[in-house]
């Protein structure tokens, strides 16, 4: 697994979402994960969106995920 295809799953999952996936090792991958649906969600249920993005790639192909989840008006104050 590399880093375009899990943001290519990720923005097609999450519409309107943005995604920046990094990760050397091919199973341990770090997402700043921007969208607006995030808006008014815990941390917990806008990783849960995007862990559905994913499906049975997470705990298979995609031994580790580490999110930044962030709506588009967090974001944008750094």
């Amino acid at each position: 697994m590399n880093p375009q295809t899990i943001q290519q799953l990720i923005e097609a999952g999450l519409p309107g979402a943005q995604a920046r996936v990094s990760g050397d090792d091919g199973v341990h991958f770090e997402a700043l994960v921007v969208c607006a649906a995030f808006h008014g969600k815990l941390p917990l249920a806008r990783h849960r969106m995007v862990y559905a993005t994913l499906g049975e790639r997470m705990g298979g192909e995609i031994h580790a995920l580490a999110l930044r989840t962030l709506t588009p008006d967090e974001a944008a104050r750094g």
